[in-house]
């Protein structure tokens, strides 16, 4: 029993090191924007009022993609990958103060191939961004790729000021 047991181990593992293919796929596989506050001058702002985002999928349903952010600087937000634009919800409060603004990101969807054994992935290229004006003064495109690098800033956003 042990003399087969012997046998076996090197077996199993020379069978595991061939089954394994020379590609690997990422481990980081979700494509996600990064916004910026910003103030006119420049400057990264701090978030005052409280921040929830909602967009709306494919099937009809809505998806939450932030919960009650609260002195934010930044933030990041998944892509979508099955319609040329993505419709996202802000949602602004702060005591009686109460606003939704609407951001409308139009794209091309880039297929992005790395292996047979990987799942299909797809990269952007932003081509255009506009919003309603209620909270966000203005939204900027600081850089249009948009893949798996999640140190790019893609979107400066402008808030007004409501104090």
């Amino acid at each position: 029993m042990k003399r087969q047991a012997s046998i076996l181990s090197p077996l199993i593992i020379l069978f595991s090191i061939l089954a394994c293919t020379s590609i690997d796929c990422p481990l980081v596989t979700t494509v996600r924007t990064y916004y910026v506050l910003q103030t006119p001058a420049q400057t990264t702002d701090t978030l005052r009022d409280t921040l929830s985002i909602r967009t709306f999928r494919a099937n009809g349903s809505d998806t939450l993609l932030l919960n009650k952010g609260i002195g934010l600087t930044s933030l990041s937000l998944p892509v979508g990958y099955t319609t040329p634009e993505d419709t996202l919800y802000f949602i602004f409060k702060n005591g009686s103060f109460r606003a939704v603004d609407t951001v409308l990101i139009k794209k091309e969807n880039i297929p992005h191939f790395e292996s047979v054994d990987c799942n299909a992935r797809f990269f952007h290229r932003i081509t255009a961004v506009r919003s309603t004006h209620n909270a966000i003064d203005s939204i900027n495109i600081n850089n249009p790729s948009v893949d798996y690098d999640t140190q790019t800033v893609h979107f400066h956003l402008y808030l007004k000021s409501h104090d």
